[in-house]
């Protein structure tokens, strides 16, 4: 079953190399201030997304499932399971 992802970059901190566009060139484009922007979310799967997402030198993209609103990239240092229970799992 396909995603529905959705796809933020962060203009604080995107760099504009454009990486994202080699793994994922039907979802990213460049802007006119030579950063990152997600055109179509659906352009690319969801793994060229992620390679994409997990490429970025500066980690400025943010992938999460639309629906359900769970962050696929970068994931959470908490387990859904322990975050559920408020607990973390850096012993804390």
């Amino acid at each position: 079953m396909v995603r529905n992802l959705r796809i933020r970059v962060d203009h604080n901190i995107c760099v504009g190399n454009a990486m994202c566009e080699t793994f994922a060139p039907n979802v990213f484009r460049l802007n006119d201030d030579r950063q990152s922007e997600a055109v179509d979310p659906s352009g690319d799967s969801e793994e060229k997304i992620r390679e994409a997402a997990e490429n970025c030198p500066v980690s400025a993209i943010t992938v999460e499932d639309a629906d359900t609103g769970e962050q696929l990239f970068p994931r959470s240092s908490r387990s859904p399971r322990l975050a559920a229970k408020g607990a973390t799992t850096d012993g804390g």
